[in-house]
């Protein structure tokens, strides 16, 4: 059987969504050199360009409720377009900012345009489509944007050797771009500006999420584990060149293979579960993820660092699209972007936390204790996870829950 037949039957939006992402991730350049820009280019010190780095995600935590909210009343549509098109705007008017206080001003509005674009379009995927195919869908949307991430950094590297100003351009050009497609294209499915309501229902469903228990275990749940994950990008390159000896060059060589399985097997893989009880994916995704960066504790050798990024990897591929598709179905239809913006902020806080986390484990308790506590962290978030569902939906398929 073809494990990429569920793609043809995804809705036109889904379509537009890909090439849009996979647009605007392409000429993704000037946050991964944003250090290097404003330490070589502006001559500021290493302190200063982190916190210029912090502030970036500390206004993306903030984004993502605003954006869901704003989502369920006026629609995920013009959410995402603003986003593009004042996001590409700022990328322009950054380098003119050379000042400490001006680059700060400018990457706060930079971040708060950019940042609401995600939840927005988790919020814009759910209502166009069907239970069966919001696994599949959400795996789409992952690979646009993991392909464009294979282009964006690469091209951007050159760019910084050659003019840091051009990164900017090319940057600020691909997100107008991309923007330009959700103007031209047309959108006939709902994104959720109808479903708006009153005022006083407005403010109880406000009310209601911040009351909603197993959305809170669930959103701690996403912490723990965006924890563990984001150890790809601290504790693991260092782990890997400090103290295994092994060349930066065999790291980036991990993520060549991590990007490869996602290409090649996350949409099949998430076709082929599309019926699983997404409480499954969830709890399983969970454990790949505290087996694959856990048994770092024990596991130095080469083939045994390899076989470990597979089994992480697998665990990125099934978790990340699932817990979309869990609040796809636990999420009323009047606060899907409420929901995907409460998901959203969990992941920026695990990628403020992690990073630091990891790293100051790995200097004060070495490779045993850091890969533990991220062992840890991934069996109790694989327990959390089973208590974010609602008992009726813990082993019924997605599909089934509709009727």
């Amino acid at each position: 059987m073809n494990p990429w037949r569920g793609l043809g039957g995804l809705p036109r939006e889904c379509w537009v969504l890909f090439a849009t992402n996979l647009i605007n991730r392409a000429g993704m350049m000037v946050l991964p050199f944003l250090v290097i820009y404003l330490t070589r280019e502006l001559g500021f010190s290493a302190a200063r360009a982190g916190f210029i780095f912090a502030v970036y995600g500390a206004t993306a935590i903030v984004a993502g409720p605003i954006s869901g909210k704003l989502s369920d009343h006026i629609g995920a549509l013009p959410i995402m377009r603003a986003s593009l098109l004042s996001s590409g705007t700022a990328l322009f008017l950054f380098p003119l900012a050379r000042s400490f206080a001006s680059v700060v001003a400018i990457t706060v509005v930079w971040a708060a345009c950019a940042e609401v674009f995600r939840p927005a379009s988790l919020a814009a995927i759910t209502h166009v489509v069907t239970a069966e195919q919001r696994k599949p869908a959400f795996a789409l949307n992952r690979l646009a944007i993991n392909l464009g991430m294979s282009i964006g950094p690469a091209l951007g590297g050159f760019l910084a050797t050659v003019s840091f100003h051009a990164m900017f351009v090319v940057d600020g050009v691909t997100t107008l771009l991309a923007g330009a497609v959700l103007l031209v294209t047309r959108w006939s499915a709902a994104t959720g500006g109808h479903l708006k309501s009153g005022g006083d229902e407005s403010h109880l469903e406000v009310r209601s999420i911040l009351r909603d228990t197993r959305l809170a275990i669930f959103l701690t749940a996403s912490v723990m584990v965006g924890i563990v994950f984001f150890q790809n990008e601290s504790a693991l390159p260092l782990y890997i060149v400090q103290y295994l000896h092994m060349s930066p060059a065999f790291y980036g060589t991990l993520f060549t293979i991590n990007t490869l399985l996602i290409v090649a097997l996350e949409v099949p893989l998430n076709t082929a579960t599309a019926r699983w009880p997404t409480t499954w994916s969830l709890v399983g995704g969970c454990l790949l993820f505290a087996i694959g960066f856990g048994a770092l504790a024990i596991v130095s050798s080469v083939a045994g660092i390899l076989a470990m990024v597979v089994v992480w990897t697998f665990g990125e591929m099934t978790l990340f699209p699932a817990m979309a598709s869990h609040l796809g179905e636990v999420a009323p239809p009047r606060q899907r972007g409420t929901y995907m913006g409460a998901y959203s902020m969990s992941l920026s806080i695990a990628l403020t936390l992690g990073p630091w986390l990891g790293n100051e484990l790995l200097g004060t308790s070495g490779p045993i204790g850091v890969w533990s506590v991220m062992f840890a962290l991934g069996v109790l978030g694989a327990v959390l996870m089973v208590y974010a569902a609602p008992p009726h939906l813990r082993m019924r398929s997605p599909v089934a829950a509709e009727f």
